[in-house]
């Protein structure tokens, strides 16, 4: 590899990516596209491949490969394969807090009937921004859980796309 290659290789390594703008549809939901800055000038273009989740030290974190092509700001490029391991800063999504059945009731209190229906009340909390009474409900429903429960479940998902 020239000094060149490496120097973008390097800098694509320091440089955060993100992903794409809604409008670029992912090909599947496990290719995501990925696109980025080089500090000096130039930009990333290229595709995550999720393939894992994994749970380490409380943290939750998304494997996979990453490829595309780096070009630098006079314009020349380098082919990126690299497999890489990604701290998931954002999960969110709904918890349930409450669900409560309670049948039909009918009660006689001395002549005086009463009849009331089934009753059912869910309560859920959503997380994500701006949330902040779901955010907190949720990371109590879910404070004794650890990151390897939830990194089985997303593998699990992935395995079925």
């Amino acid at each position: 590899m020239n000094r060149l290659a490496l120097a973008l290789v390097v800098a694509a390594a320091l440089v955060p990516f993100t992903a794409a703008p809604a409008s670029a549809a992912p090909a599947s939901a496990t290719q995501l596209p990925v696109v980025g800055s080089v500090v000096g000038g130039g930009t990333f273009n290229g595709t995550l491949n999720l393939t894992r989740f994994s749970g380490s030290g409380g943290a939750l974190a998304a494997a996979g490969t990453l490829t595309g092509t780096l070009t630098n700001a006079a314009g020349q490029t380098v082919s990126v394969l690299q497999t890489v391991t990604l701290p998931v800063s954002s999960v969110t999504g709904t918890c349930d807090i409450l669900h409560l059945d309670i049948g039909p009731v009918a009660l006689d209190l001395l002549g005086l009937k009463v009849n009331l229906s089934e009753i059912i009340l869910d309560i859920t909390a959503e997380s994500g921004a701006g949330n902040l009474l779901g955010n907190l409900l949720c990371g109590v429903a879910n404070l004794l859980n650890d990151p390897n429960g939830l990194s089985r479940l997303l593998n699990q998902i992935l395995s079925l796309l």
